[in-house]
């Protein structure tokens, strides 16, 4: 009786205990590959950070072919497979290669000059543009393999490095209070505050709200948690329209493989090549300064395996020509998901899989991070996203308490790099006052053995690059 019965125990519970044990082994094996307990994270925060950081940058599946296809009259729809396929692949590269939480995408403002100025104004057919592409990644590539853009990231002074994470922050934040619109251009004053009786913007003041409100009750999960309060609020307030769940993966191929390499090997498109790998190696670089000192990643000022870090924007702008789109870089978006505590690169696996998963669910994913089209302006606005992105900046302002302000050799260049980056609304141009401006107050200063020799040569780079733009 007794063991009849002990049978039929085991024979009924088989099943689930080695569910348990197989569970067991995955956790462990995830645990091995990506090191999670060693950077004192958890699984379930891994995940939480990849979900948050997809939210705060779901918004490029649909800004990214809409430009794409205005400037250079590509294929929307191919665009948008393409920007979600190369940026999954290149996101799992960073997993995979330096484990980092960094995930990438097509880079906003590269896009605009890709569509926009080689396109449009220098009448250059998409095709081409792809093949320019396609060579500026090569050579980004190439830079990679040999260290160069290594050795250009340790070169970077102390103050420089703090003052790009301040300056990330607050141009981060920038873009939250811009895409909240609380904050609008003026003619007179170049910015002034927007309208706050608009509903899009109370929706944003709202989740802005909600958002800080859990942070400062330190309960796990708050941006995600005020995004997803954002976007249902959004809908009973009839300004996130409910688009359905599900739709068919639409085609690729009006862009795949269309790049033209040859036609780009002229000696006329040598600035469009030269301009975006500069774009391109800066804006990356800035952004796994910024986001890996928020993460406290760096040691001793310097950022582990930079140049495995620095090999996925490489590849992936590469493979994004192929599939059709322009050139990606590192997500200061990333910032989010590292606000809640991924350190490892299986957030980005998690990342991934969810751009993936929204060519499958777009309508689902474009109800958060589509924008809303604001009557008689004709503003864009991200109201759900928006709050999150407001809340990130603030938390990387403590960076600038590293920054020595005693010793002006060091926090004026640092300045200049902070207040650039949001008053230009560039990454690149923060980062390349920072390096002109360093060097040369070191220098007269007494202390120009203290500069490494890379950082004076790119100041004169940035300082011939503009006197030739």
């Amino acid at each position: 009786m007794n063991f009849l019965l002990t049978a039929n125990l085991h024979s009924r519970y088989k099943e689930p205990t080695t569910l348990i044990v197989h569970t067991k082994e995955f956790r462990d094996m995830l645990d091995r590959v990506f090191k999670i307990k060693e950077a004192g994270s958890t699984i379930r925060t891994e995940i939480i950070a990849g979900v948050t950081t997809f939210m705060t940058m779901a918004y490029i599946i649909f800004v990214n072919p809409a430009i794409l296809s205005q400037g250079a009259k590509m294929d929307f729809n191919a665009v948008m497979v393409a920007t979600c396929l190369t940026a999954a692949v290149a996101t799992i590269l960073m997993a995979l290669l330096a484990n980092y939480p960094i995930a990438q995408a097509p880079g906003m403002g590269i896009n605009a000059l890709f569509s926009f100025e080689i396109c449009a104004s220098m009448g250059v057919s998409w095709p081409i543009a792809l093949g320019i592409v396609f060579l500026s990644g090569s050579l980004l590539l190439l830079l990679t393999v040999v260290k160069i853009r290594e050795m250009i990231c340790e070169a970077i002074p102390e103050g420089i490095k703090y003052g790009i994470a301040t300056g990330i922050g607050i141009f981060i934040a920038f873009i939250g209070l811009k895409e909240a619109g609380i904050v609008v251009s003026d003619p007179a004053t170049f910015v002034t505050m927007g309208d706050l009786s608009s509903p899009p913007t109370i929706l944003a003041i709202a989740g802005l709200l909600v958002t800080a409100i859990l942070m400062a009750r330190q309960i796990k999960g708050a941006i995600l948690i005020g995004i997803i309060f954002t976007g249902i609020l959004g809908i009973f307030m009839g300004i996130v329209e409910y688009r359905g769940l599900v739709s068919t993966i639409p085609s690729i191929s009006p862009t795949w493989g269309k790049l033209d390499i040859i036609g780009a090997l002229k000696l006329t498109y040598l600035t469009p090549i030269v301009t975006l790998l500069f774009l391109n190696m800066f804006d990356t670089i800035g952004t796994l300064i910024g986001v890996s000192e928020q993460a406290g990643m760096l040691r001793d000022g310097t950022l582990p395996r930079a140049g495995r870090a620095l090999m996925p924007d490489a590849i992936g702008t590469t493979f994004g020509a192929l599939c059709g789109t322009s050139p990606i870089t590192s997500y200061i978006e990333s910032a989010a998901g590292v606000s809640e505590g991924g350190r490892t690169g299986l957030a980005n696996i998690v990342t991934a899989f969810l751009l993936l998963l929204s060519l499958f669910f777009s309508p689902l994913a474009s109800m958060f991070g589509g924008g809303y089209v604001v009557e008689g302006s004709g503003m864009i606005l991200h109201p759900v996203t928006a709050p999150a992105l407001i809340v990130v900046g603030s938390l990387m302002m403590h960076n600038i308490t590293k920054i020595r302000w005693s010793a002006p050799d060091e926090s004026i260049p640092a300045f200049l790099t902070i207040i650039t980056m949001p008053l230009t609304f560039s990454i690149s141009n923060g980062i390349a006052i920072g390096f002109i401006s360093c060097p040369i107050i070191k220098l007269f200063c007494g202390k120009g053995r203290e500069v490494h020799w890379m950082v004076y040569l790119l100041s004169i780079i940035f300082i011939a690059g503009y006197l030739l733009v």
